[in-house]
């Protein structure tokens, strides 16, 4: 869905200004470690994130969710630094510490008073080369993972419904695979698939180091160079292509899962910023996805919510920063007395609108004042900024392209949008998921709730 917070505060701006330009410093080690760094002074903080290009995506079958696995093994410990060291030695100097997986990318972050940033690359220097991968270890946490499963998507059926959903939409794409993997692969895992993947993924050539702070750029230069500099890089074969195979016609499923309401989950294939012929449309389509689901005023919840009251809820949502092609999704539950079907036939008919008649004047300003509005306010997080840089450079695009998204937001045009709906957003090209709620069993539900 749409991660882009929309606000009403900016509405009143014209809508062609555009937020101050992203001025990072780029340097990469002999190793090939690219580090970057963007001052922030506001307060006297700094955020270390580590990036890998490795995710789901990477991942052949049998070992899907292995990125994740390895994601938290890396806790685990290194002849420097035992198990739990990590976490104890942030703590101990006021940090905060996590990492998180994607499909494209697997990042390690802490964020601490600036002058301990050296703690932060010293610690993470050691387990990008010299990590301990112990098979008690490993058997503990595969239990934490399969718990993670549990919570996260066996038992939400929103959850599970994507699942089923990414799976059947997908022929060939590896974004067809869950991030956390299925469970007959993560029940099988060994100390050696995970040795395997952590000698040919973390390396230092393989990974950009992102720093936004109350920081002196050449300064994480030469400490970059101090903590990283002498690890030796790895032979990085390139992944072999996985384009999608073109859709020839709608795939329907019907996923039934224990639940109180059904819903349904809509998804065309689209282009993103890296795989669009023309990366107008993919700002297009993102306008697009706001004019749907851009506030209480959008489209989806004003005619259908409120209006029609034909739904509960309904939501649209593109991500245009991605390694391959991804989904345009619409996702709606029925109002009381309202079916599935019916719904289907609503959101299609929305779509149908945008494909025949021009947005006017007036809703395109309020979609471009929000987007504004949220690249300003998101800027004041320094997690965030690290975010979109890391991201940026880990799909390959490259951090530049922060500079050009308010800016490439305010180009697109009302017949851009009708043109990206009609070029994309066809049935063949279409997968629809119906949930259909099965009793919920009420001693699971509160053996659950433990």
């Amino acid at each position: 869905m749409n991660n882009r917070l929309l606000c009403t505060v900016l509405l009143c701006l014209p809508v062609f200004s555009t937020s101050a330009e992203t001025k990072v410093f780029e340097h990469t080690l002999s190793n090939g470690l690219k580090v970057l760094v963007k001052e922030d002074h506001r307060s006297p903080i700094a955020v270390s994130q580590v990036w890998y290009k490795v995710g789901s995506s990477y991942e052949p079958g049998g070992i899907t969710g292995i990125s994740h696995m390895l994601e938290h093994m890396m806790f685990k410990g290194t002849d420097k630094h035992p198990a739990g060291e990590f976490s104890r030695i942030v703590a101990e100097n006021g940090g905060e510490e996590n990492a998180f997986t994607g499909q494209d990318y697997t990042a390690y972050f802490q964020t601490m008073e600036a002058s301990r940033l050296a703690v932060s690359f010293e610690l993470e220097a050691d387990r990008m080369r010299n990590l301990h991968l112990l098979p008690d270890e490993l058997k503990k946490e595969l239990q934490v993972v399969t718990e993670e499963r549990r919570m996260r998507t066996d038992d939400n059926p929103q959850a599970k419904m994507q699942e089923q959903f990414m799976s059947v939409a997908y022929s060939n794409s590896p974004y067809k695979h869950p991030v956390i993997g299925w469970p007959s692969d993560i029940a099988n895992y060994t100390v050696e698939d995970l040795q395997a993947w952590y000698q040919r993924w973390y390396a230092p050539n393989n990974a950009t180091l992102v720093v936004v702070g109350d920081v002196q750029p050449n300064a994480v230069f030469e400490l970059a160079e101090k903590y990283f500099g002498a690890l030796k890089p790895s032979d990085i074969k390139p992944l072999k292509p996985q384009a999608e195979i073109e859709q020839l016609g709608v795939r329907k499923m019907t996923v039934k899962v224990p639940a109180k309401l059904p819903s349904i989950l809509m998804g065309y294939k689209v282009p993103v910023l890296k795989t669009a012929t023309n990366e107008a449309d993919a700002y297009a389509l993102e306008v697009l996805a706001g004019v749907l689901d851009g506030g209480s005023s959008a489209r989806l919840s004003s005619d259908l919510v409120r209006g029609k009251q034909i739904a509960v809820a309904a939501s649209a949502g593109y991500g245009l920063i991605s390694r391959m092609s991804d989904m345009f999704e619409l996702e709606a539950t029925p109002a009381e007395g309202k079916t599935v079907i019916e719904l289907e036939a609503a959101l299609k008919n929305e779509i149908k609108k945008l494909q025949q008649t021009l947005i006017s004047k007036e809703e395109l300003q309020r979609i471009k004042a929000q987007v504004l509005a949220s690249d300003i306010f998101q800027k004041d997080s320094g997690f965030y900024q690290a975010m979109e840089i890391g991201t940026l450079e880990t799909v390959g695009l490259g951090w530049q392209k922060a500079n050009d998204y308010v800016a490439n937001i305010n180009k697109v045009t009302a017949e851009q949008v009708r043109e990206v709906a009609q070029k994309y957003l066809v049935e063949d090209h279409l997968s629809i998921a119906y949930l259909e709620p099965q009793t919920i069993n009420s001693s699971a539900e509160t053996k659950g709730a433990k």
